[in-house]
């Protein structure tokens, strides 16, 4: 028995229970189509809960897991959270026409790290009011916050009727931790989802994000994760 199934046995999680908490993510600035329709193959093949890609990439997913029960995730104002409100609400709107049913939105840092934390929430706001019913996750950064402001953030987050709160974009220079996500999990409570994404790289790595309260996981070494 390999590492990775002795640390899943011990956790009661099958390799498909594991593999229903993990968005399978491709965001390389570099990814081409047929690395994107790769991605969805492993996706439809491992029953991973969604498939997460930039935005120009979202009809090809959309056409390619249709019928499958993989969720077609984009980002959008990624990664740096730092154009307009109505330019993140074109965005959200675009993805969702072209058959996006998850959203993960990066918020604008640089105004949550100067205290305009109305501006946060109505952005926020503004872009779930665009998404509608499609689930809508908010990447926090957390690497460039510090603990009161990931905790105003997830509660900004909730203010404005988000479905999700999300560690990281994986570009700030460091990821998901086990105290950001329990922070996190304790701030929201049940209301909402926590998606631990940024660095989550193992098996072993995924069930401390699962314990500490991640109801969700963004990886790209999905597989790997699962132990296949």
């Amino acid at each position: 028995m390999s590492k990775s199934e002795l640390s899943l046995a011990s956790s009661n999680l099958a390799p498909a229970d594991l593999a229903q908490y993990i968005d399978h993510t491709i965001l390389r600035p570099d990814a081409t189509p047929a690395d994107v329709s790769a991605i969805c193959d492993e996706a439809i093949k491992h029953n991973f809960k969604a498939v997460c890609v930039n935005p120009i990439f979202i009809p090809r997913i959309v056409d390619h897991l249709a019928g499958t029960g993989v969720a077609a995730c984009s980002v959008i104002n990624f990664p740096f959270g730092a154009t307009s409100t109505a330019m993140k609400v074109a965005e959200a709107e675009w993805v969702v026409a072209q058959g996006a049913i998850e959203v993960d939105m990066v918020i604008p840092i640089g105004l949550m790290k100067s205290g305009n934390f109305d501006a946060v929430r109505d952005d926020i706001a503004a872009v779930k009011a665009a998404c509608g019913n499609t689930l809508l996750k908010v990447i926090l950064e957390t690497a460039l916050l510090s603990d009161d402001e990931k905790i105003t953030a997830c509660n900004l987050s909730k203010e404005a009727g988000a479905d999700f709160v999300k560690t990281s974009t994986g570009f700030a220079g460091s990821g998901a931790t086990v105290a950001d996500v329990m922070l996190m999990r304790r701030t929201v409570g049940n209301a909402m989802g926590v998606k631990a994404s940024g660095g989550v790289r193992t098996t072993e790595d995924a069930l401390r994000m699962i314990e500490a309260g991640a109801s969700r996981i963004g990886a790209s070494a999905s597989i790997s994760i699962i132990g296949r």
